[in-house]
């Protein structure tokens, strides 16, 4: 879902609390909704803003709710945006 190694998620787990899945025996992670919902926090503040890891978990700590907000945001314009292109590539077809 997020093309990472289980590696860095398992790293991610010892560093934010917020990211704790069930452990369902050998190994085994069963992430919840809200488990996936802090993966896709944490992968947004360091992957794709470049954040280091204690500037995500203090940015998460102190204003988890507009970060999140601000993500759904650029989530929704980016797809209005690849629809956008989508239709501009179909009415150059037509010309």
């Amino acid at each position: 879902m997020f093309d990472v190694t289980e590696t860095l998620l398992r790293y991610w787990e010892t560093e934010f609390p917020s990211l704790h899945p069930q452990k369902v025996g050998r190994g085994i992670r069963q992430y919840s909704e809200q488990d996936i919902e802090s993966v896709r926090l944490i992968y947004h503040l360091v992957k794709e803003q470049g954040m280091t890891i204690s500037g995500a978990r203090e940015t998460i700590k102190h204003s988890k709710d507009a970060v999140a907000s601000r993500m759904e945001v650029i989530h929704r314009l980016e797809t209005v945006r690849d629809r956008l292109q989508e239709l501009n590539k179909e009415l150059n077809s037509l010309v």
